[in-house]
């Protein structure tokens, strides 16, 4: 009965993740315009733009782009589906990185000097998020004697009370990951970069659309690990799924851009800081 429960997971992660996903970016949006003393879009403004890149002409530089567009929409949705599969933890996140990995490869693909800045400072980001990626997930093995994400939501006990720091610094991270300021040094959701928007400077069309679908779908997931710190009380997880998304959207609108020294270097710190100094009381302390 309970692998038809996780089944069920993910059907509903492949069909309902895009339109959670594209709600939350226009809750988003809303959000921000009204900080910025602004009315701001509707809120279904995020699917009418992915609509309109749906129906326009495909103006590809090459037919390679396609592909790598194509494989990082894919393998972002294998990394959700693994995750609410109740499946490996450790699979998935390297579901995600290889999808990361396809969209860096189709921006050097243009040989745009644009996409390929881009490219460069997206795979800076990689570097800087993924040691407290990993150490959160040994955190949590630590605590569960377990890598599924089955046995994890399943723990008895609240995730959070043994892993604080590390919840401290992947929410640190989370604003790489959701390309917020001050992180987002690859490419942005804002305005100002709209003409020259780094990574994505080279697609349009069908291919911008599938980019964005992607996020939303990653979106989800990464607030499903945010969710695992509190699993074993739901609604105070949701009500803290809730509040870690107004923040990260407080401080991207609080926050300039930071230099990618900076963004490497903070991030690596608060992972040697907090993940691996939480770890190591699990280790000692138990």
């Amino acid at each position: 009965m309970k692998e038809y429960i996780w089944i069920l997971f993910v059907v509903l992660y492949v069909v309902l993740a895009p339109f959670i996903g594209g709600l939350i970016t226009g809750i988003d949006r809303k959000i921000t315009a009204r900080m910025q003393g602004r009315y701001g879009p509707p809120l279904l403004q995020p699917f009418y733009d992915v609509f309109k890149l749906l129906q326009k002409e495909n103006m590809a530089v090459n037919k390679h782009q396609q592909f790598y567009v194509l494989s990082f929409l894919v393998f972002i949705i294998v990394a959700g589906s693994i995750f609410f599969a109740g499946g490996d933890l450790l699979l998935s996140i390297f579901a995600l990185t290889l999808a990361s990995i396809f969209l860096v490869i189709a921006a050097y693909s243009t040989f745009s000097p644009y996409a390929y800045i881009g490219a460069e400072r997206e795979l800076i980001q990689i570097m800087a998020y993924e040691p407290m990626v990993i150490l959160t997930i040994v955190g949590m093995y630590m605590v569960t004697k377990s890598f599924n994400v089955a046995d994890i939501a399943a723990y008895n006990g609240m995730l959070f009370l043994k892993l604080p720091a590390i919840f401290l610094g992947f929410l640190f991270i989370l604003t790489i990951k959701l390309r917020k300021s001050p992180f987002d040094i690859s490419m942005s959701h804002h305005a100002h970069q709209e003409i020259v928007r780094g990574l994505t400077t080279e697609f349009s069309g069908k291919e911008l659309a599938y980019i964005e679908i992607s996020h939303w779908y990653e979106n989800v997931m990464l607030l499903g690990l945010v969710f695992l710190f509190f699993a074993s009380n739901p609604i105070l997880a949701l009500l803290i799924v809730a509040a870690t998304y107004f923040l990260e959207i407080f401080i991207d609108n609080a926050n300039s851009r930071l230099k990618w020294q900076s963004v490497l270097i903070s991030a690596w710190v608060v992972a040697f800081v907090l993940g691996a100094g939480n770890i190591a009381v699990l280790a000692l302390w138990g």
